[in-house]
This record gives C-alpha cells, structure tokens and sequence, in this order.
C-alpha cells in the first residue's frame, strides 16, 4: 500500500509544471550575473591593457622625435601620454622614461632617466634589454608604464593587477637623445 502511495504521489509530482520556470531562473541567475559582470571586468582590463601599450609606445615615440629634451618637455610629454588613458583615471598611472646607451663592448647602462609617480632610474645603472636591442655603440630610448588595475565591481576578479608596458625605440633626428644639454 505504501508503494502504491509513493508511486502515485512521483506520477503526480511529474505532472506538475507550475514554477518549474521560476525555480530555473533562481538557479541561472547566479551564473548568468557572474558571467556578464566578469564580461564587463575582462573587458575593461583588455581596453587599460592597449592603452597602457600606447601609452608607452607613445612616451617613446614623443622623445625620440627630438635630439634633446629638457625636464619640462617629459613633464609634459609625460602629461600627455597619460592622457591617452582617458576616460579611464590617470591619478596611479607610473611612467618612466629613459635614454639607454650600449658600449663598444654591448653593455648597456642608463645615460638619463625621469619618472612621473615613479622612481627614476639611476645614471649608470647597467640595464637589461632584448638582444634585437643590443648593438654596439647605440642609444635606446625606453619607456616603461605600469597602471594598477583594480575591478570595479571586484567581485569576479579580486585584488589588483599590474598592467605594464615597456617600450624601446632609437631616436629619429640624432644618434642619442640628450636630457637637458648637460647628457651630451
């Protein structure tokens, strides 16, 4: 008798559809947030990534169009790569930008280096550069960018991220880039 009761309470149980939708939706849901907010994270962090890059492609780009430059230029040729970065905050934004010299003997070190919301690099500093770089007797400038991204909801990717970007050219007008006349 009991058998009976149970089979025909699962027959029952079968047929009824109400709220099988709702009880779908309940179970979706969850997913369907996280899927779209992580979405809308990776999408912001791959649109920084390539402004980062651009920022310091174009750091490079601005200072070796030059065959010198004083302080104030790279202040403001720092302020206007960082504007690059726009609509997105500037305010951690670290650039770097520096003139690299590499010996007769291919070894490279820092001839000048200047920073904005970071350290600059120390003159005479030996440097490690891809190998395409490393010619005999040449000068490199390089810029370096770093942004710290953080999510904005924060919920699908936690903490920080370090999106960075080193850039090497060699100067177009000249063969170095002099800092302020007194690197030349």
């Amino acid at each position: 008798m009991r058998i009976a009761l149970l089979a025909a309470m699962i027959r029952r149980l079968r047929r009824q559809e109400e709220g099988v939708s709702a009880v779908e939706f309940a179970l979706l849901l969850p997913v369907m947030l996280i899927l779209f907010f992580g979405c809308v994270e990776v999408g912001d962090a791959l649109t920084i990534d390539r402004k980062v890059t651009h920022v310091a492609s174009t750091l490079a780009d601005l200072v070796t169009q030059s065959k010198s430059v004083t302080s104030t230029d790279v202040s403001n040729i720092f302020g206007a790569a960082a504007s690059i970065l726009s609509p997105y905050s500037s305010a951690t934004l670290k650039m770097k930008v520096s003139g690299v010299t590499v010996d007769s003997k291919g070894n490279a070190t820092v001839t000048w280096s200047k920073a904005s919301n970071d350290t600059a690099l120390t003159k005479g500093t030996p440097l490690t550069m891809p190998a395409a770089m490393m010619t005999p007797s040449t000068f490199t400038v390089v810029a370096e960018v770093h942004f710290p991204y953080r999510p904005t909801v924060g919920y699908v990717m936690t903490g920080s991220f370090d999106l960075h970007s080193t850039f090497y050219l060699r100067p177009r007008a000249s063969d170095k880039v002099c800092l302020d006349a007194s690197t030349c």
